[in-house]
């Protein structure tokens, strides 16, 4: 295992494509800590040369993080801070946006509208964590609504969205905050404030992650019977074409001064796991981690406890049938991410990094003598399946490494 920053400042990887398509580069941002968000760049570090080069900097009081890159260009997106903030605007769930940067140009991903009447194909706050889907062309994130948060904080619930080519989105900026979108943005989960205990309706959307190109999986926070919060994993098939994209279900995608947006039309939520009535039920929110596809896209990771209460990695078809459990390890201790040929996943176990075979369930150690653990963030793989990366507490500051990884 390798080292490749030394700088005395910390280095933050998101939890995926963190690899130019190069497999050359790594990105990461610059927070203090993976909480606070006062970082000013977005930079890459070569993991051959430790050369280290500036992609992106803020001005203006703003702050930048969570970068990934497009499967197949130099092209990053990342969240972006309000400019100028003051004390009736600065950094929040609800006050943030994507912004893509490539050979030089930076332009807003998701358009904001925050006075009626709301603009279709732009939102009304925060995105957050975007993910490009396998062929580059849409990106999805998760969502907070400054609009509810005014009106009521208890209606502003995380949702899941997509941003499409299908831009520009312009409104007509009747508040200083707004601003346009090269992409159109909607969202395409529904939740409720107040689920019914028992059923399919969630309260929260979140850790989202592609189903090749024309689904989405993601965790909503269900209610049990008896009104425990159970995390469970839902899917949903999204819009085939630009028209599918902008067409409206029963409530107006822009949504409106008491609720929250809505998906196009047709777009519906499925529920994927029943585990209510398990010894230790739903998907586990610690360790964090996004569910996580396969590159053949039939086959959906996740983590759950067993029946003895450890933390493993479990798999299920798109279609919610086949649902095993994958590993039988001690606990697993981090995000995950797939090896590109999807015949292993990579992660954080017994305090080092581990990989686990698809197909027998047998984990093995790449690395060994940590100074101190590996960040449970993120442990991601290059595109070419030759090295793995994550983060490490190295002498007070949270630093970059690598792994060769072989078959």
């Amino acid at each position: 295992m390798k080292q490749i920053t030394f700088a005395s400042r910390h280095h933050q990887l998101t939890n995926t494509q963190t690899w130019t398509p190069d497999s050359q580069w790594l990105v990461f941002d610059v927070r203090p800590s993976g909480a606070s968000f006062t970082g000013e760049t977005i930079e890459r570090v070569n993991v051959q040369t430790g050369e280290t080069e500036v992609i992106y900097r803020a001005t203006d009081g703003a702050h930048v993080g969570v970068v990934t890159v497009h499967p197949d260009e130099e092209r990053y997106v990342f969240i972006h801070g309000p400019e100028h903030p003051d004390s009736g605007w600065q950094y929040d769930f609800h006050h943030r946006r994507g912004v893509v940067t490539c050979a030089g140009e930076t332009r807003n991903l998701d358009a904001m509208d925050i006075t009626p009447p709301f603009t279709p194909g732009a939102l009304r706050g925060g995105s957050h964590v975007h993910v490009y889907s396998p062929n580059g062309e849409a990106v999805s994130f998760t969502y907070n609504d400054h609009v509810l948060h005014e009106y009521d904080p208890t209606l502003d619930l995380r949702n899941v969205g997509v941003a499409v080519p299908y831009g520009p989105v312009t409104p007509a900026g009747q508040h200083p905050r707004e601003y346009a979108g090269s992409h159109w943005s909607v969202l395409v989960s529904q939740t409720t404030a107040s689920p019914q205990p028992g059923s399919d309706e969630i309260s929260r959307a979140y850790e989202e992650g592609w189903v090749g190109n024309t689904h989405l999986a993601f965790i909503g926070d269900t209610l049990s019977k008896s009104g425990e919060k159970v995390p469970e994993l839902f899917i949903v098939a999204l819009p085939e074409d630009e028209a599918g994209w902008k067409r409206a279900g029963e409530a107006p995608l822009c949504g409106t001064e008491i609720t929250l947006p809505a998906p196009p039309g047709g777009v519906v939520q499925r529920r994927l796991t029943f585990t209510h009535e398990n010894t230790f039920p739903g998907l586990v929110n610690v360790p964090r981690h996004w569910v996580r596809c396969n590159p053949q896209g039939d086959s959906i990771a996740f983590l759950m406890r067993d029946e003895a209460g450890a933390v493993q990695l479990w798999l299920i078809s798109p279609d919610g049938s086949g649902l095993r459990q994958l590993t039988a390890c001690s606990g697993i201790q981090s995000a995950f991410n797939w090896h590109p040929s999807g015949n292993s996943l990579g992660f954080v176990l017994e305090n080092r990094i581990a990989v686990c075979d698809v197909q027998s369930g047998e984990c093995r150690f790449l690395t060994a003598d940590h100074e101190n653990p590996p960040s449970g963030d993120a442990v991601v793989f290059s595109p070419d399946g030759q090295w793995i990366a994550w983060m490490q507490e190295t002498h007070g500051y949270r630093q970059l490494w690598v792994a060769e990884f072989a078959g």
